[in-house]
């Protein structure tokens, strides 16, 4: 299967872009944490469904215990999780507060570049096919912008 994308326009007039076109991935579906498991047991494993969601449960449950003991967490070749914050400023390094300053806390990651599975932008895009959506449905609908 190929990576779908549809084409949009730059509708803001403000915007020195404007009217230009633009490409923006599409996802036909999100695959549901129980679908995921269910494929990964299907990839000619002993394991069963059953074992497959034990493991990812703990292995999800897990990561998040590491990553609120302020650590990244390495997954294999694929990346690493890490968090970071946005914070407000404050007018001395005294009354900055955590309830007060602190504006959120974000779960990030950030892809592989190792030789073994280099995922970032330059090589997924060297490695993927592209299909534009309304050539895949036969139709050439104008999409709003999103």
């Amino acid at each position: 299967m190929s990576v779908l994308y549809k084409k949009y326009q730059n509708k803001n007039s403000k915007s020195r872009a404007y009217q230009k076109w633009y490409g923006k991935s599409v996802a036909m579906k999100t695959m549901s944490y129980r679908e995921l498991v269910k494929h990964i047991s299907e990839h000619n494993t002993v394991y069963g469904e059953d074992v497959c969601l034990g493991v990812a449960n703990k292995l999800q449950k897990c990561i998040i215990e590491q990553l609120m003991e302020s650590k990244k967490v390495q997954f294999g070749e694929l990346g690493t999780f890490y968090l970071s914050m946005s914070t407000e400023g404050a007018e001395s390094k005294d009354k900055f507060a955590v309830g007060q300053n602190v504006k959120g806390l974000y779960l990030r990651f950030a892809p592989s570049r190792t030789d073994i599975n280099n995922l970032s932008s330059k090589m997924l895009k060297k490695t993927a096919t592209f299909q534009d959506i309304e050539a895949l449905a036969g139709t050439s609908e104008e999409e709003p912008e999103p």
